[in-house]
């Protein structure tokens, strides 16, 4: 139970800057001094003060919280359940006056799903295809990178700077037209989920990777069948040229045979 009560931190504040001491100054400090956890996670906080003979000295927090270890100018606290974000708060009371320290508590949600979608899987060359790239329920989105790649080679990078911060997904999305070399090459898609301006780190999660089938273009049904005939009708009228043409000179031959020069 905290010295406070039932009032809890209401009173705590209103202590602080309605009563404060004339005594000697000191110091509140909490460890870490920002932190970010999975939902359900525990994070151990210490509190600590330079006060040499401190009166009181706690954590306030609507959290759980169990005391680990405590000594006059430090007390450790394991705090636990965490599902949303937070603030808790340090306190230490000295020669009359108190002072609080406040720790900003983060929740994050990591890409832990990739999903990756080419379409179609099979293109011709010339063609257009769609490399998708999903990641559901991350948090903060703010904090998120999604960069989508052939190969090494980057095609797509998606900073999402500027949208609330709640749980949501998030989608990249790459056009381009298919070449050869496609067909070569792996597509991936890569999370950064950068946390450090919360006193997290860089977490980084990569798609399966997928290939593209890339095939030649082969010409349009109707378009053979219209130089098929168009073959055929060629070769009609060139034979039909060349019959007239051998009949022609076997008519006239016979023409001359009939009325063929006579003896003197």
């Amino acid at each position: 139970m905290s010295p406070f009560g039932c009032w809890g931190l209401p009173t705590a504040l209103l202590a602080l800057f309605c009563c404060p001491g004339s005594g000697e100054e000191f110091e509140v400090h909490m460890y870490p001094e920002q932190l970010v956890v999975e939902p359900g996670g525990s994070q151990v906080v210490n509190c600590s003060t330079s006060c040499a003979n401190p009166n009181t000295g706690g954590l306030e927090t609507t959290l759980s919280k169990t005391l680990i270890q405590s000594k006059p100018q430090w007390k450790q606290f394991l705090v636990s359940n965490i599902s949303q974000d937070t603030v808790v708060h340090c306190y230490f009371s000295c020669f009359g006056s108190q002072k609080l320290k406040s720790l900003n508590v983060s929740v994050f949600y990591p890409p832990k799903q990739m999903l990756l979608k080419i379409q179609p899987t099979w293109v011709a060359v010339g063609k257009s295809f769609t490399v998708e790239c999903h990641v559901p329920d991350v948090k903060p989105l703010e904090s998120l990178t999604l960069t989508l790649l052939r190969g090494k080679e980057t095609l797509c990078n998606k900073t999402f700077t500027g949208e609330k911060n709640d749980t949501q997904g998030a989608t990249a999305t790459h056009k381009g037209m298919a070449h050869r070399e496609d067909g070569r090459h792996n597509f991936s898609c890569h999370a950064r989920l950068d946390l450090r301006s919360r006193g997290g780190a860089i977490i980084h999660r990569v798609s399966e990777p997928q290939m593209l089938k890339v095939y030649e273009p082969t010409p349009d049904n109707q378009m053979v069948v219209i130089i098929s005939v168009a073959s055929v009708l060629l070769f009609l009228f060139v034979t039909s040229i060349l019959l007239c043409f051998i009949l022609g000179q076997h008519w006239r031959q016979r023409r001359m045979g009939a009325y063929g020069v006579q003896d003197a």
